[in-house]
């Protein structure tokens, strides 16, 4: 394999992956934002309160996001890696 296309490969990977996680992480950050902000307002250090609704913001976001993510993880396996190691 050419060392350039080893390269694009990679890049594409590697932009794809933030691509997909995008989502996820923006979530978690805007509720952690909002839920830090909450605790210092009315003084609640309450652990379980940055946890759960956290995971719950998480889960939603990738119960709506899961088609987009394989839909894009799908299009780039069967446009670059499956011709790569097939050989074409």
């Amino acid at each position: 394999m050419d060392e350039i296309v080893f390269y694009d490969t990679l890049r594409q990977g590697l932009w794809i992956a933030v691509q997909i996680s995008t989502p996820i992480l923006m979530v978690a950050l805007v509720v952690g934002i909002a839920i830090g902000l909450f605790q210092a307002l009315t003084s609640v250090q309450e652990m379980t309160l940055t946890f759960v609704p956290k995971l719950a913001a998480i889960l939603a976001v990738f119960w709506i996001t899961m088609g987009f993510m394989t839909q894009t993880l799908t299009s780039f396996f069967t446009t670059r890696l499956i011709p790569l190691i097939v050989g074409g």
